[in-house]
């Protein structure tokens, strides 16, 4: 590509993620609902045609063209028309395995996690777009429960297993997943008493460029977030302002721009408890957080970042979609559909996930309500 093309591409990617922006951040009119205002502002989530109900938590955009999913059932979906049809792509035999996370490199290759005690947890790989699949890991240790992955590249990756022996367990690949390996544990900190990751969105394990690695976690005393800048050898751990204390508490899903600008999303998954402070961000690199001045008003287990938009970010829970355009400091809710996992692509596309078949694009539609 031309360094004009590259430059044209840089441009229309960059106005893709400021009319999403804007579209999303306009405010309702008197006694109209934010899910009214977005479609009056020609821009919100467009559900696709799955075919199932699956729940999926693992959602893996690689373009606006190309995306996979991964939930329930040992389902496993795949677009390559932007959402427009999907095919199912699922792993023969793996029907009573849950699938929470999916990592992709492209429209071929792609690497899925199920979760669990003992066996349950394994990571499956493909290389032909889901004709076939080759299980890369099982978990052979049933004290072991796998929550999330992340990729660093297409070779580096990690998985995190909730404590064994009071600490954290990380899986090491560097051959993009064909095979794992568990990392020494002398560089973790110590568990909480009761501290644990949530496999929630396939968010608790999240990564920013080479190196650096973030883990939440919830359930204990205190919703820490520990950090490793050296891909998961050494690790160190801080409090963060999201409520715990609780099995069911803590941060869920974290999203970082870069290596030093993140947002952390969680509270309490129980549909008749409240989530205070359930919102909290970092401009730091994790080493410390603060609360957001006005969180999302509920649960909420995914966060992405908008594409090349600066500020801007959704968060996604079972009661609706909330929008920050200030780092995370501030949101509101601007849909009130239930998703559980949001990803945003470098091209300037974002997709959500969730129960019952949820598979949606954001999608700004040209003109709006009364234009021809």
């Amino acid at each position: 590509m031309t360094s004009m093309g590259k430059t044209r591409r840089m441009m229309s990617v960059g106005m893709i993620g400021a009319a999403l922006t804007l579209t999303l951040a306009a405010p309702a009119r008197a006694g109209e609902t934010p899910a009214a205002a977005t479609d009056r502002n020609a821009a919100g989530w467009e559900l696709t045609p799955t075919g199932t109900d699956a729940r999926f938590r693992g959602l893996a955009p690689v373009d606006r063209r190309t995306a996979w999913a991964a939930g329930s059932k040992g389902t496993v979906l795949r677009t390559t028309d932007g959402g427009r049809s999907w095919r199912d792509v699922s792993p023969p035999g793996a029907g009573e395995l849950e699938f929470r996370d999916v990592e992709a490199f492209d429209a071929r290759r792609a690497v899925v996690l199920a979760i669990g005690e003992g066996e349950a947890s394994r990571v499956l790989r493909t290389e032909d777009g889901g004709a076939t699949w080759t299980e890369s890991f099982r978990n052979t240790d049933p004290r072991a429960f796998y929550d999330c992955m992340t990729f660093f590249d297409r070779r580096h990756g990690l998985a995190m297993s909730d404590p064994v022996d009071g600490k954290y367990r990380i899986l090491s690949t560097r051959d993009g997943g064909r095979s794992w390996e568990v990392l020494p544990n002398a560089g973790m900190p110590d568990a909480l008493p009761g501290e644990a990751g949530f496999a929630a969105s396939g968010q608790c394990l999240v990564s920013a460029g080479s190196r650096d690695v973030w883990l939440a976690t919830g359930g204990g005393a205190t919703a820490r977030v520990l950090h490793s800048a050296d891909r998961g050898l050494t690790w160190t751990a801080t409090v963060s302002p999201v409520p715990a204390g609780d099995p069911a508490r803590g941060v869920f899903g974290l999203a970082f721009r870069d290596r030093t600008h993140g947002i952390a999303v969680g509270g309490d998954y129980r549909k008749d408890q409240p989530s205070p402070r359930a919102g909290a961000v970092t401009g730091d690199g994790g080493r410390t957080w603060r609360a957001s001045a006005t969180p999302p008003p509920a649960y909420r287990s995914g966060v992405a970042w908008l594409p090349h938009s600066g500020n801007a970010a959704l968060a996604v829970g079972p009661t609706g979609t909330d929008l920050t355009t200030d780092g995370g400091r501030t949101w509101r809710t601007v849909d009130t559909g239930s998703y559980d996992t949001v990803d945003c692509t470098a091209d300037g596309s974002c997709w959500a996930a969730g129960e019952k078949g949820r598979i949606a694009r954001l999608s700004v539609r040209k003109g709006g309500p009364g234009t021809p």
